[in-house]
């Protein structure tokens, strides 16, 4: 049975992002890189710190993520691999994992969400929601697409 999924919502400081599926909060930080950045050649970077916090009393393992990245035209780019910067990171109870990992656009703003496959000492296998975040240049116009 899958958890039940709560409406994410972003966080009113600091333009942090969170979602929480069942007993596992996401938070994701995102920041634009210009010193990684060529506007001028279409190139825009940006990083982004996520912390995935086990709030249930079972262990959990991140197996897998799936990233869905939209760029200001709306092309989309899906992004799927095992773990999480090389990792399959082990949540006790309590526990959070944090992680950080970046983006390149060709256009100068954007968005990213997705989901993670948790697996639980169980046996049971779930996906935990990544909040939808916006990728803009700091002082545009923020829109998500």
């Amino acid at each position: 049975m899958r958890p039940l999924r709560q409406r994410r919502r972003m966080a009113e400081a600091g333009g942090v992002y969170e979602a929480r599926t069942g007993t596992v909060l996401v938070r994701v930080a995102p920041s634009y890189l210009p010193e990684q950045s060529d506007p001028l050649d279409g190139k825009f970077v940006w990083a982004y710190v996520v912390e995935i916090e086990n709030h249930g009393d079972e262990p959990l393992t991140l197996m897998s993520r799936r990233w869905v990245i939209t760029d200001a035209q709306n092309r989309v780019e899906i992004v799927e691999g095992d773990g999480v910067v090389g990792e399959q990171p082990r949540l006790a109870p309590r526990e959070a994992f944090r992680y950080a990992s970046g983006c390149p656009l060709n256009t100068p703003s954007g968005a990213m969400r997705g989901t993670y496959a948790m697996l639980a000492d169980d046996g049971r296998s779930f996906e935990v929601e990544i909040p939808e975040f916006s990728l803009h240049l700091p002082g545009a116009a923020k829109t998500l697409n």
